[in-house]
């Protein structure tokens, strides 16, 4: 027990921001957002390290060497994964506070080690005799030394008992941030809070009594996607401690959820739940609840509000499964059947909000789409439940088999994870490994498209020896104006090593030291073009002597270095060449043309979405097309569709400038109406894009809100001078892509103007098909029919094609049902036919053109012949794609077990249907007319079967 007063968890938190920032001169970094929007290496922020990962690799920097904060953190999935354990014990969370302090390139270990002892017991009063010390012992297979030099300042630079320091393993004291990425040994430090201070042996043994308060990683190595370990190029500090760990010892409790962060969460649980108070009790089903409960709410409403939305992939289905896992307690445990966990939203708004404000901006938003997740997981829970029952019940083996784990995830909604706790409830497993070969075998059927090549992304190591070689970043300052210009190659990547020369077909990335290129970023695809010498060939040129020419395929920016990607397709390239850069305008016009034409749908949606909070939320800018994710609670109406195209158009047609300027990021950020996008990193100075008035213009008239009716963002991109080159705008989709979020795709310029011709056009087909005489509208229908799911045009005019091609649909089929009454004799006729010809005791055949009643006419013209025969008639309408059939038996062959209710059962099965009847009398129907052949089989075999023939 600490001797200090109890203090309260922002009281906590306070302390150790002022400890760094006012006595150590740290400066205080704000928590970066818990979903790395810049970094897909990371599902989420799951340390305070994560924000500074460039500056550890040597790609960026910041005004400060030092650095302190409390950051967001989430782990609950990848390498580091403590879901599973949240509500078993008393110090797992998925969501958590890390306080940590930061030396980038500054002091290292000696002061890290000091300053943590004396906060710890100086200004906190630890206990020393229960504190602990774990050092990394090394590990020959990584070729790494222990860390003697922690381990001999701990004995230094504090008073604590050497028989308090220990070695451990790289498991334990070798932090990795993910499976690539910076690295390094750490100094754990531990507490023991067992009565009788007795818990030294506890330490790294999973002992709720004796656990990690602080870890203290000494950045020095970058592990490749390979595994091989680098040095850094210089090295750094980085410090987490566990903020919910550290307050329940300054509060002198045995659990994190026995502080005062949980307390205001408990008790909203409580009320909107009915339940009895939480005891604490880790044995207790009902507790076990409110803690899953409590840290899955305060994980869902931090991600959230942080830009995640709960989905099928990726971060969104880890937020998918922990709501999952929360709604089953809720439902199973507290017995509530309606929403809950988004009433409690605004708990957690209220508890964290000091310390982190974004939580307090729009609560009602994320309960929204909470609420939204649970209603639908809601539809199939009880049934999932019973279906679980029901398996475990069938189990005879204590496993629950494979085919039923499948069942509740694809049917049901059940994560895999929340079967398998359910399961370990009762006592019994689940054949987890059945269940992912059965996962596998549906992605395989689903799979498409191929994975982003990064054969040619820069690995630290090369970063560092670019820096060694003298490159320079790239000046790419030519990339708005697309310009020729002269660049020298200073490098030569093979995506494994650095070349001089570059031969002819072979593909490798070009570094220059200027371009005009584009490389991929914010959403806008790289550009592509070519680099050639100005040699001009003549009379007597040699092979040697060709001239050069590599074309780019491909634009990307790493650390500040623009690598193009492409082959050379005449002669060869040398390190130290001047080539002269040209862009490929057939690919960057359009893609010009789309940029601008997101910027313009952006501010439209703003416009038409009233009501709405339209955030950004991803965008991809391609030469065919552009896409647009952006944050809606509901699916756009055709009218909104409709009016947001015509807006863009509007704009388009008024011929309006479009003005780019680099503006200081402060002020920037100051301009009423900027539009960014939520958790990307901008630059100082930072570009911002209008379209009308110039940011001069907007700076000189910040009283008045006529600019505010224009779009104004920040943006790298390129785009175009004036709307009026855009030429046309169209939506041709508008589809969800999460819970509140919308995504809409929509063509520019002549794409878009063929995408309306193509619809209009179509349009005029179909209301000159309408009154054209039997022969010429049905073959027409069925041209039209095909050609409007070809087609691409926009989403309003597709509305309106599916409404005509209905009305037609209709037509056609009055037409040809008048055509199957005109020929009732017809089919009466080939009745009589088959009665003359048949002589058997079952009768199957099929008559064309038939509805029910004129199939069942044909039935009693053959009756009256063949009284002794089973008979069954089948006709196909292809038009409404179904089957009919009808069937008849005798008193003597039902006797024998052929009875016409179930043998025309079994034949509407064969073709995707049902039906029955009386044992004498039955019709039924299929809906696969493709199957109708196999139907007939089915019924033939089945009634040689009862009737032994």
């Amino acid at each position: 027990m600490p001797e200090t007063a109890v203090k309260t968890a922002a009281e906590i938190r306070r302390d150790f921001l002022d400890f760094f920032t006012e006595k150590y001169e740290h400066t205080f970094a704000p928590s970066s957002p818990v979903v790395p929007h810049d970094d897909p290496t990371l599902l989420f922020t799951n340390a305070g390290m994560n924000q500074f990962k460039d500056v550890f690799l040597g790609q960026g920097e910041r005004e400060y060497s030092r650095a302190v904060n409390s950051q967001k953190c989430i782990r609950a999935g990848g390498k580091h994964n403590d879901l599973e354990d949240v509500g078993k014990d008393t110090y797992h969370h998925t969501f958590f506070e890390m306080l940590g302090n930061w030396s980038f390139g500054d002091y290292f270990k000696a002061e890290a080690i000091r300053w943590a002892w004396e906060l710890l017991t100086d200004v906190w009063g630890l206990d020393k005799d229960r504190l602990y010390i774990t050092v990394f012992e090394g590990d020959e297979a990584d070729g790494l030394e222990p860390d003697e030099e922690a381990e001999r300042l701990w004995k230094e630079h504090t008073d604590i008992d050497p028989g308090h320091i220990s070695r451990w393993g790289k498991k334990d004291n070798f932090w990795e941030m993910g499976d690539s990425g910076p690295c390094g040994p750490c100094s754990e430090i531990h507490y023991d809070a067992t009565p009788d201070k007795s818990g030294g042996d506890l330490v790294n043994r999973d002992d709720p009594q004796v656990i990690e308060i602080w870890n203290l990683v000494f950045i020095q190595f970058n592990r490749d996607r390979t595994g091989r370990l680098t040095p850094l190029p210089a090295k750094h500090v980085d410090t987490g401690m566990g903020f919910e760990r550290i307050a329940r010892v300054l509060q002198g409790k045995t659990s994190n959820y026995d502080t005062d962060i949980w307390m205001p969460i408990f008790r909203a649980i409580q009320e909107k739940t009915g339940g009895r108070p939480y005891r604490g009790d880790l044995e207790d089903h009902t507790d076990t609840a409110y803690r899953v409960i409590a840290d899955h709410i305060r994980c869902l409403t931090v991600a959230i509000t942080d830009g995640a939305v709960p989905s099928n992939e990726g971060r969104g289905y880890v937020l998918r499964r922990i709501l999952r896992r929360a709604v089953r307690h809720a439902r199973q445990t507290f017995g509530v059947e309606r929403p809950v966990l988004c009433d409690l939203v605004d708990s957690v708004a209220e508890s964290l909000g000091e310390a982190f404000p974004e939580l307090r901006q729009d609560p009602p938003r994320v309960a929204r789409i909470v609420r939204e997740e649970e209603n639908a997981f809601l539809r199939t829970i009880d049934r999932g439940i019973e279906h679980f029952h029901d398996a475990a019940e069938r189990s005879e083996s204590k496993t629950i088999p494979a085919e039923d784990a499948f069942k509740l995830h694809d049917t049901y909604g059940f994560p895999i994870d929340l079967t398998s706790v359910m399961a370990e409830e009762r006592g019994i497993a689940v054949d987890v490994a059945g269940f992912e070969k059965l996962m596998e075998e549906a992605r395989a059927k689903s799979r498409a498209g191929a994975e982003k090549d990064e054969s040619f992304t820069l690995t630290p190591g090369a970063i560092d020896a670019l820096k060694k070689m003298g490159v320079k970043p790239t000046d790419d300052h030519h990339k708005n104006t697309g310009r020729p210009v002269m660049g020298k190659v200073k490098a030569i990547w093979n995506g494994a090593d650095f070349d001089n020369l570059a031969s002819i077909n072979r593909r490798v990335a070009i570094i220059t030291d200027k371009t005009n290129l584009y490389a991929e970023a914010g959403g806008q695809v790289g550009d592509r073009g070519e680099m050639h010498d100005d040699y001009e060939p003549g009379y007597g040129v040699t092979a040697t002597e060709a001239p050069t020419s590599f074309e780019v395929e491909d634009t990307q920016l790493i650390a500040g270095y623009v690598l193009h990607l492409g082959r050379v397709t005449s002669g060869e390239v040398h390190v130290g060449d001047d080539l002269e850069i040209h862009v490929d305008r057939a690919h960057r016009d359009p893609v010009r043309a789309n940029h601008t034409g997101t910027h313009l749908l952006n501010f439209a949606l703003r416009q038409v979405l009233e009501g709405e909070e339209v955030d950004q939320k991803g965008s991809l800018v391609a030469p065919d097309r552009l896409r647009f994710d952006f944050s809606c609670s509901r699916a756009m109406t055709t009218a909104q569709i409709e009016q947001t195209e015509r807006l863009v158009n509007e704009l388009i047609d008024r011929d309006l400038p479009v003005h780019a300027d680099t503006v200081p990021l402060e002020m920037a950020k100051n301009i009423r109406g900027v539009r960014a996008v939520f958790g990307e990193k901008y630059p100082d100075p930072v570009r911002v894009v209008s379209v009308g008035p110039t940011i001069e213009e907007i700076a000189a008239d910040l009283e008045s809100k006529t600019w505010e009716e224009r779009s104004i963002e920040f943006c790298g991109g390129t785009h175009l001078e004036s709307t009026k080159q855009a030429r046309h705008f169209v939506i041709v989709k508008e589809e969800s892509l999460a819970a509140g979020i919308r995504r809409i795709t929509a063509l520019t310029g002549v794409p878009a103007q063929a995408a309306d011709q193509a619809g209009h056009d179509l349009m005029e087909r179909i209301e000159a098909a309408r009154g054209k005489v039997e022969a010429d509208l049905l073959s027409e229908f069925d041209e039209i029919s095909v050609l409007a799911e070809q087609i691409t045009t926009g989403a309003v005019l597709r509305v309106k094609i599916r409404a005509a091609l209905d009305a037609l649909r209709e037509e056609v089929k009055k037409m040809r049902k008048d055509a199957r009454a005109g020929s009732r004799e017809k089919v009466v006729e080939r009745a009589r036919e088959i009665a003359s010809e048949s002589n058997g005791t079952v009768i199957i055949e099929s008559i064309d053109g038939a509805d029910k009643d004129t199939l069942l006419a044909a039935l009693d013209v053959i009756r009256a012949k063949h009284e002794a025969s089973a008979i069954m008639l089948f006709s196909v309408d292809h038009d409404e794609g179904r089957v009919m059939m009808v069937a008849s038996s005798p008193k003597p062959l039902i006797a024998k077990g052929l009875k016409a209710g179930d043998w025309v059962r079994e034949a509407a099965g064969a073709c995707g249907g049902g039906g029955g009847g009386r044992p004498d009398l039955a019709q039924a129907g299929g809906k696969d007319p493709g199957r109708t052949g196999y139907a007939m089989e089915v019924a033939y075999e089945y009634a040689r079967g009862q009737l032994d023939l």
